[in-house]
């Protein structure tokens, strides 16, 4: 099992992020993918979710609204489309087929105000 999470950086407040979650070694479309942050000095915690066919999705509070989940299963890939930042989206990000114990080495996020 291997889940490669790319596309984190450097961004301002306000602005837009996509990140991408590469994943092999496992039936990808008959697991849910979740996207996990880890701030500074904070536990991981889940903030989106996608169903194995994509039709349904779970977003925590914190990004509503600001976060799209989506998936290719043609691909094995999960995008998370990040727009309007906030400095407290600040943290590492990572992807983690639920249910499968592997976890990839994240990509940094960090947004300046």
């Amino acid at each position: 099992v291997q889940l490669v999470e790319s596309g984190g950086g450097l961004v301002q407040a306000g602005g837009s992020l996509r990140l991408s979650c590469a994943a092999s070694g496992f039936t990808f479309d008959a697991y849910h993918i979740a996207w996990f942050r880890q701030a500074p000095g904070k536990e991981r915690e889940a903030i989106v979710c996608i169903g194995s066919s994509g039709s349904s999705t779970y977003y925590a509070d914190s990004v509503k609204g600001r976060f799209t989940i989506s998936r290719d299963n043609a691909k094995n890939t999960v995008y998370l489309q990040m727009n309007s930042l906030k400095p407290e989206d600040t943290g590492v990000y990572y992807c983690n087929a639920i249910g499968l114990t592997s976890w990839g080495q994240g990509t940094q996020v960090t947004v300046s105000s």
